[in-house]
């Protein structure tokens, strides 16, 4: 079998892009096109999107006990048959989620909102859930692993930077007034994207952890058992709070960005100044993180940079900047801690995975980074839903060209306060909840390496 190498990495990534220019469009401009163009209120967006996580919480439980519990083709291969099959539905719900409705009336409108977004989790669910599950059997190595997490970073950054920050120049006219035909037109380019990303990571990666067991062989798998490993995983615990905080940050603020930059600063285009400020921070990590990993620890670096995180967010937030290169140079450095534990994250999530094969001995790969799922998708629908009822309780108003100078402070207070909260619970999450420190990382893996060989 082929070794691990750049090929699985870039495999990886592109699996990651191909999630995102679906997910992280829709999470980002989907409030936009609802509000300004369908006439949808910010209230009714934010329940919808509470609401619309927790459905889609519930649907990474089941998606993630099937790949644990039947193999689809003959290929041997646990989860990316899976991909292969997802990767069209999710491409679908892109489409679907931008289409200009607002001639059907208000109740049918708000029905079809509903729908769509609806459909887009469970495509989301039906496709991430094998995907991430997936860096667990392509290698056991712990460097390897975090090899693969800082990848899947990259492929999501290539995205959100290099793909989304391009998006206000084309769905804002000279004037600042939304283009509402821009949005569908980006959705069938993101789709088609996506398509081809996804099958680069079919092609390019290898599962090398496999089970036994034949496709649609009869399996042991009980879910009862999987959960009760999943409540006494101390460590995985940790990163489900975590990644609630981390994920309560990143959908929230990136649904009101655009805004702050067209309303605030009478900027639009600042949104691609910024994400390119954030791109180059990105780089520098991208180079440097391995290293810092292989000195102080995973776990270590998050906290380090979350502390600094939280007290820089908390002064820009007290402390209004009214030049925009100087916010977006500054903001993008307060907020240096989530860049670095998105790119850490996995490799941490693997190791609580791993961590409970040592406990037991199975292997519930599909549904213990389902039940983290979870947790993620709690801290997206918070996130959405806060920033969402932020618009409403600063007086945003639905279906007008622009907002009053009031309403777009409140956005940008609301834009550099939420991320204090989150950095408050990553450091729960990770500084008093997870307790894989080095010493106990490594003699997991030596005990792993011996109870694998003895199999």
């Amino acid at each position: 079998m082929r070794k691990f190498g750049a090929r699985d990495q870039v495999g990886y990534a592109l699996g990651d892009i191909g999630g995102s220019f679906v997910n992280l469009y829709i999470g980002g401009f989907f409030l936009i096109f609802c509000t300004y163009v369908l006439g949808v209120s910010p209230y009714f967006m934010g329940t919808l999107f509470l609401l619309g996580k927790f459905f889609d919480a519930a649907c990474n439980v089941i998606m993630g006990t099937l790949p644990d519990r039947w193999k689809l083709g003959k290929s041997g291969d646990k989860f990316l048959p899976y991909i292969t099959i997802s990767k069209w539905i999710l491409a679908a719900s892109c489409l679907l989620s931008f289409a200009d409705v607002s001639g059907l009336g208000s109740t049918a409108t708000h029905i079809w909102v509903v729908f769509v977004y609806l459909f887009f989790c469970v495509a989301y669910t039906a496709d991430s859930i094998p995907y991430g599950s997936l860096a667990s059997v392509i290698t056991t190595d712990p460097v390897e692993r975090t090899k693969l997490s800082r990848a899947r970073a990259i492929g999501g950054m290539v995205v959100g930077l290099g793909f989304l920050s391009f998006v206000p120049m084309f769905i804002y006219d000279h004037s600042g007034s939304v283009i509402p035909e821009a949005f569908f037109q980006i959705a069938i380019v993101f789709s088609i994207l996506s398509v081809l990303a996804y099958t680069g990571l079919v092609r390019l990666t290898t599962e090398r952890i496999r089970d036994d067991k034949p496709a649609g062989a009869k399996s042991d798998y009980n879910f009862k058992d999987a959960f009760k490993v999943a409540l006494k995983n101390r460590p995985l615990i940790g990163m489900m709070v975590a990644s609630v905080g981390s994920l309560l940050m990143i959908n929230g603020v990136s649904q009101l960005a655009p805004i702050v930059f067209a309303e605030r600063y009478h900027m639009p285009g600042a949104f691609t100044i910024n994400s390119f400020i954030s791109i180059g921070i990105t780089l520098v990590l991208f180079t440097i993180i391995p290293k810092l990993v292989a000195r102080f620890n995973k776990r270590n670096i998050i906290i380090a940079t979350s502390i600094f995180s939280f007290a820089a967010t908390l002064f820009i937030t007290f402390v209004t900047i009214e030049n925009v290169y100087v916010f977006m140079a500054v903001y993008n450095l307060a907020t240096i801690g989530s860049s670095v534990f998105v790119m850490v994250v996995w490799a941490l999530v693997t190791d609580c995975i791993d961590y409970a094969e040592l406990q037991t001995g199975k292997h519930y790969e599909g549904t213990l980074y389902s039940l983290y799922s979870f947790a993620r998708k709690v801290g997206m629908g918070l996130g959405a839903a806060i920033g969402s009822y932020a618009l409403g309780w600063v007086g945003f108003v639905s279906g007008a060209k622009s907002q009053s100078p009031e309403v777009a402070e409140g956005v940008l207070k609301m834009y550099t306060g939420m991320p204090i909260l989150a950095f408050v619970i990553i450091l729960i999450g990770v500084g008093l909840i997870y307790n894989l420190n080095t010493k106990r990382t490594n003699e997991m893996y030596a005990a792993l390496k011996e109870m694998r060989a003895a199999k």
